[in-house]
């Protein structure tokens, strides 16, 4: 079992070769608006969802990644301008691939290409012949053909049926086309296309990613079409399919479950591409199919490990559509075999509140098979899906059916290769683990005899201890919708930065200062040798940049601004000047939490509106009683808790601000201490988005909760005013993000720092070596590797707030990566060598604001704008 496991984690796949599926993404500077893949392996598998958009990677003609033995002809002119001279921006030989002769109009030959392997093919760029200024021969056109499996060729054609390409009208520019459907092949044909005689030649590059799907076939019944009284005829054939239709069942092809475009809510919709409605779906009608399910058989390239299924439906009950009400799935081992007698089975939960289409992953149990069929049984009158995709593990199934069944060429193609490759594999992990386990000694020994002062009160940058974590006593919150793309391939880092110990060793190399800080569990102090326009923000207070940083542990467990020193100085030969309110009239109704060293609870504050006075910030009552939060430090709190206790006080009653949230008044005249805060009756931004859907009709018609892209640009508005509050007396927030802003019942939003204490939110915090916690995704670079938190770190955060506002919080910032991931994509920032990933555009979000998100998440902190510009900008955008 051992040699099995070992074998499975190797990297050499079936045929020898390294396994796109095990490469980190390595880019070049080939395009600036196609993304880039590795030179030094096959293909890149790396697209955050394989779609048009993200699935972008040059194949490898350009820099011979695709071998000359690969690419063939149809015919050549000279040897010189033979198939291997077919590669995009280079002038070997006589510089492009030309077939012989003159190309007639009737005439069909082609230039060739073996990918090696299935590819989501979705971008072709080609070039004329320059070489060198020499040569003045192109194609006009082209149009293109492909297999999956060397023997039928299917010819391509766009959304409209048109197979032609338009390519060059000069020798030397680029011409890159998008193929909307995409392709989905081992073997492409790239034939040029004349209106008269001419002379052709051509240069070519594909872009794509690894079909890691491998699903290479589906048959289903026929879509049918929708014709309800009120509404358009909708057609939900599979309009892209690419195999055969007879006695209306499709068979053989791959179309439009597999095109990686997503189907809209409302399927009646016309599309922005002139598409007709319901064109991204195929649907049935349930009558039509007597035994009352859809069957579809689904066939693999090998043999895999099955994990779960996702299936993308609409659920518009209002017009007779929703998910499918269970699935039960058989599977097939080999292509010879039988099906097996056992099915999964799954029952969905159905939903007859939310309209909006998703995705639902149905488990398979870790089945092996070569082939599934599946049963769809109906829940209403029709069923609709966009896209199906599936999750598998292949590795340790291939290598055994190729062990155990040596006799079958099609399982074990270069077995014996393989062998070899998998024992040196096997030594060299073992040497690699022997070294690991080692190192881990010699590190664990060093960080035991690191100094732990992370709690204490030093001129140093700190986050809070995991110790004081606040366990919050909330009623039950739905879970969040996720918003799944089509696919789930998550490009897989160096398999070591999955253990954090190793992942230290691929961090930047730091000052001395800051690599002893980061060994003792802490960060670094502050860059005092630089004053960037968001340090020297305000010349009349002292700037961040220039003073040392207090970093104060709230006793619930949550993390207090970082305040400069010399303001904590200044307060703390201050009294308390906030009014001492009677602790009689607090009346207790919730314990919303507990940290370590104190405890959070909702009360009522009798009186509180006259006690304060008129402008005092208080919510509209409407007769009822005025509720507050209420922190109070535990009598038995040690005398550090204490003092900080009082200095939180003194802090937060220098902000006053109506986008901050504010303290009221204390009780701190007698035992135990306690200060009260400003409550917020629609709780955090985040739990409030994502509850919610944006607004339209059907959720007017529906009733369903909403909130408009006007709320949410006022709601970016407010959280920039607060900002630029903070950053005016320097105070660092470095928990900025949606959990951290509270709303009133007038939507007016309130910044607090309470996010880190909530159980409900701990997925979004990284534990370093058991005691820091970290916000990472919401984190600038430098914050993460350097320790350096600045007003600069902050508008990173906020560009992040608005990507989650626009994506209404549906998912996490960078939901596809780890959180080792993440941190090494920060490393990419570091090395700013054009290979860091940035969060890609929520579909409802401006591109005016999208750009501000952009250069919220500049390199260089100077590129970014000051909270003083943000909210000048996020004001305009609101009118």
């Amino acid at each position: 079992m051992l040699l099995y496991l070992l074998l499975a984690i190797s990297l050499t796949n079936v045929n020898g070769q390294i396994d796109p599926g095990n490469v980190t993404c390595r880019p070049t500077q080939t395009y600036a608006f196609i993304k880039t893949a590795p030179k030094t392996f096959t293909f890149s598998p790396c697209p955050p969802s394989t779609s048009s958009a993200h699935c972008r990677y040059p194949l490898g003609m350009e820099d011979g990644r695709i071998k000359n033995d690969d690419i063939t002809a149809s015919s050549q002119w000279y040897e010189t301008t033979g198939p291997q001279y077919a590669r995009l921006n280079r002038e070997e030989g006589d510089g492009a691939w030309c077939p012989a002769g003159q190309l007639q109009p009737s005439d069909v030959q082609y230039l060739q290409l073996d990918l090696r392997q299935l590819i989501f093919l979705t971008v072709v760029a080609t070039q004329g012949r320059y070489a060198r200024n020499s040569g003045n021969e192109f194609a006009r056109k082209y149009r293109l053909e492909y297999s999956r499996d060397g023997h039928r060729w299917i010819s391509w054609r766009n959304r409209f049926g048109s197979e032609i390409l338009m390519a060059n009208i000069n020798t030397y520019d680029s011409v890159v086309r998008d193929l909307h459907p995409p392709i989905i092949t081992r073997f492409l044909r790239l034939i040029p296309v004349t209106d008269a005689v001419h002379t052709v030649c051509m240069r070519v590059e594909l872009f794509g990613c690894a079909w890691q799907d491998g699903l290479t076939a589906y048959s289903s019944p026929e879509g049918q079409t929708m014709m309800a009284p009120g509404y358009p005829i909708t057609p939900l054939n599979d309009s892209t399919y690419d195999g055969a239709l007879e006695r209306r069942k499709l068979s053989g092809g791959l179309g439009q479950l597999t095109d990686g475009v997503i189907g809209q809510d409302d399927f009646v919709q016309r599309r922005q591409d002139r598409l007709w409605p319901g064109y991204d779906y195929v649907g049935w009608r349930n009558d039509s199919l007597g035994p009352g399910y859809v069957e579809m058989e689904f066939q693999f390239d090998r043999q895999r490990n099955f994990t779960s299924m996702k299936v993308h439906s609409n659920n518009m009950f209002s017009r007779g559509v929703k998910i499918f009400t269970s699935v039960s799935c058989v599977f097939k081992l080999h292509i010879i075999s039988e099906w097996e007698a056992e099915p999964v089975e799954f029952h969905t939960v159905l939903d007859d509140r939310n309209p909006s289409a998703r995705y639902v992953t149905v488990p398979l149990k870790h089945r092996s098979a070569t082939a599934l069929c599946c049963r769809f049984y109906f829940a209403d009158t029709w069923m609709m899906f966009s896209e199906i995709s599936f999750q598998s593990v292949k590795w340790v199934v291939n290598i055994i059916s190729c062990w155990l069944q040596m006799s079958m060429p099609d399982y074990c193609t270069n077995f014996t290769s393989i062998l070899i490759g998998c024992l040196v594999t096997i030594i060299l992990l073992l040497v690699v683990i022997i070294f690991l386990i080692l190192w881990c000694q010699y590190v664990c020994k060093v960080l035991e005899k690191a100094p732990r002062r992370i709690l204490e009160e030093e001129v140093t940058v700190r986050l809070s201890s995991s110790s004081d974590t606040i366990i919050l006593q909330t009623p039950p919150v739905p879970p969040r919708v996720s918003l799944d793309p089509p696919y789930e391939r998550i490009f897989l880092l160096d398999p070591q930065y999955q253990d954090p110990t190793a992942l230290r060793n691929k961090l930047p190399e730091l000052s001395q200062s800051a690599a002893a800080s980061a060994c003792s569990g802490g960060y670094a102090e502050p860059d005092v040798t630089l004053c960037t326009p968001h340090q020297c923000f305000q010349s009349s207070v002292p700037h961040y940049a220039e003073t040392d940083i207090i970093s104060l542990q709230g006793v619930t467990g949550s993390n207090m601004y970082a305040v400069p020193a010399l303001t904590v100085d200044s307060l703390t030969r201050k009294d308390i000047s906030v009014a001492e309110f009677p602790r009689e009239r607090l009346l207790f109704r919730e314990k919303l939490g507990e940290g370590q060293f104190g405890e959070v609870h909702l009360c009522e504050a009798e009186g509180l509106a006259e006690f304060l006075g008129e402008g005092a910030p208080l919510p509209e009552q409407d007769g009822r009683p005025v509720l507050v939060a209420v922190k109070q430090l535990r009598a038995d709190a040690t005398s550090n808790a204490r003092n900080d206790f009082l200095k939180e006080i003194k802090i937060m009653s220098r902000l006053n601000n109506p986008n901050i949230i504010q303290l009221l008044c204390v009780c701190v005249s007698s035992d135990p201490l306690c200060m009260v805060t400003e409550y917020m009756e629609n709780g955090d931004l985040n739990m409030f988005l994502s509850q919610r859907e944006i607004e339209s009709t059907l959720t007017h018609a529906n009733n369903i909760p909403s909130v408009s892209i006007a709320d949410m640009l006022h709601m970016s508005v407010q959280i920039s005013s607060g900002m630029k509050y903070l950053a005016s007396l320097n105070f660092v927030h470095r928990d900025l993000a949606t959990r951290n802003c509270l709303l009133d019942r007038h939507l007016t939003i309130k910044i607090s720092d309470f996010g880190m204490s909530r159980n409900l939110y701990s997925s979004d915090y990284y534990r370093i070596q058991g005691r820091a916690v970290l916000p990472i995704r919401w984190m600038a670079w430098e914050s993460i590797l350097l320790g350096k938190f600045t007003t600069a770190s902050d508008v990173w955060a906020f560009g992040v707030t608005l990507w989650e506002i626009f994506t209404l919080c549906k998912e996490q910032p960078y939901s596809l990566l780890s959180d080792e991931q993440v941190i090494e994509n920060t490393g990419e920032f570091f090395r700013n060598q054009g290979r860091q990933i940035f969060l890609s555009a929520p579909p409802l979000c401006p591109s005016s604001l999208f750009e501000l998100m952009m250069r919220c998440w500049s390199r260089d902190i100077a590129d970014r704008p000051t909270f003083h510009r943000l909210n000048k900008e996020s004001n305009i955008m609101d009118r």
